[in-house]
């Protein structure tokens, strides 16, 4: 019956419910944001609960190892960038020092380049002060409701995880059981396709992201950077966000370098090896450790993270990619859908591989 539709009315049904979708996740952000993370911890912990099942360990036992295992992963990391950053903050003197060098030679330029004095700037300066002071309180609260909520779902994460985890063969069960049973087969293999998808996903995700650690702080180290581990570890964790990450990486870098070091060569330089980085993370880092396990075109992605981004900030921009590539996943294997898929997909790139793959298979005979 849904064939016979026209297709205007097919397109209309289809945004209607993408529209109601997205303002559903709007709404419950809340609540599906750790949801959304939890699943993904929950698919990567499966085969090292698998494992230790394999080795007689009870079930339960095995998800709350695996889940400390990872709890003890996340601390020790957390630890590290806080032992960091309280470096960062000790040297609060420095950086005051570089910034007020700084500033008198700004004050000194502008002041030969468009005649404008110290006392007029300073004035200028206060004007901004006073016209900026509620925005800052409203800025500061927001900010604080954000920390307060964050870490509330924060703490429920390990709860989903541990549920997902003992709960999945019921879910999947009724998954398979909401189809009619001749579209079992298919379902099922659906289901093993997003489960595979999203481990090889975040595997490769995470060995991308320690490989750019690891150039982002060698890089930052050579050229004597302050902070450079701490700096190239964060610039490791914004590139997660993709596209947008290392541009706000590089940014953010270069502002807290320029503050320390007080040397603009210096700060250039760390520009320098965060564009080296991406060059390496963009033409070989992501087609070979993450491979073709997320086959979304470039403006899919984009649009993708900044809807992500504008429904649900900074945790919609990371879950944007991974869900949006498990929807690729149902379209492609639903006849109906398959142009939404295309739509959504690199088709041009895999036709390639495959004329190549087929190319070699004839070469070889």
């Amino acid at each position: 019956m849904e064939n016979n539709l026209p297709l205007l009315v097919k397109l209309a049904l289809f945004l209607f419910i993408i529209s109601v979708l997205i303002l559903g996740i709007y709404i419950g952000q809340d609540i599906l944001l750790p949801l959304g993370f939890s699943f993904l911890i929950a698919i990567l912990l499966v085969p090292l609960e698998q494992f230790l099942r394999r080795k007689k360990v009870p079930r339960v036992l095995s998800i709350i190892f695996s889940l400390l295992l990872s709890f003890i992963a996340v601390i020790a990391l957390f630890v590290f960038i806080s032992y960091q950053l309280s470096n960062f903050v000790s040297d609060a003197d420095g950086i005051k020092k570089n910034l007020l060098g700084l500033l008198d030679k700004s004050q000194a330029w502008i002041s030969n380049t468009f005649h404008l004095s110290k006392q007029q700037q300073q004035q200028m300066v206060q004007q901004a002060q006073g016209d900026s002071t509620a925005n800052a309180k409203a800025i500061a609260g927001g900010a604080l409701g954000f920390l307060t909520s964050a870490l509330s779902s924060i703490a429920l994460v390990p709860v989903y995880v541990f549920l997902f985890m003992y709960y999945k063969d019921h879910l999947v069960a009724f998954i398979i059981r909401l189809f009619d049973k001749k579209h079992a087969v298919n379902v099922s293999e659906v289901l093993t396709k997003i489960k595979s998808l999203i481990q090889k996903y975040i595997i490769g995700l995470l060995t991308e992201t320690s490989c750019v650690a690891a150039l982002n702080c060698i890089g930052l180290l050579l050229i004597g950077v302050p902070y450079a581990i701490l700096l190239g570890i964060i610039g490791a964790l914004l590139n997660l966000i993709p596209y947008l990450g290392g541009l706000l990486a590089m940014i953010l870098t270069a502002l807290i370098t320029l503050a320390n070091s007080g040397d603009v060569y210096k700060m250039a330089g760390a520009m320098g090896i965060y564009l080296l980085v991406q060059l390496i993370d963009n033409n070989f880092l992501v087609p070979k450790v993450i491979g073709s396990s997320v086959r979304l075109n470039a403006l899919a992605s984009i649009l993708a993270v900044l809807i992500g981004g504008a429904v649900c900030g900074v945790g919609g921009m990371f879950l944007s990619l991974p869900f949006i590539a498990i929807w690729k996943v149902i379209f492609d294997n639903v006849e109906s859908l398959k142009p939404w898929g295309i739509l959504l997909g690199d088709e041009e790139k895999t036709m390639v591989l495959k004329k190549r793959k087929m190319h070699k298979s004839t070469v070889k005979q």
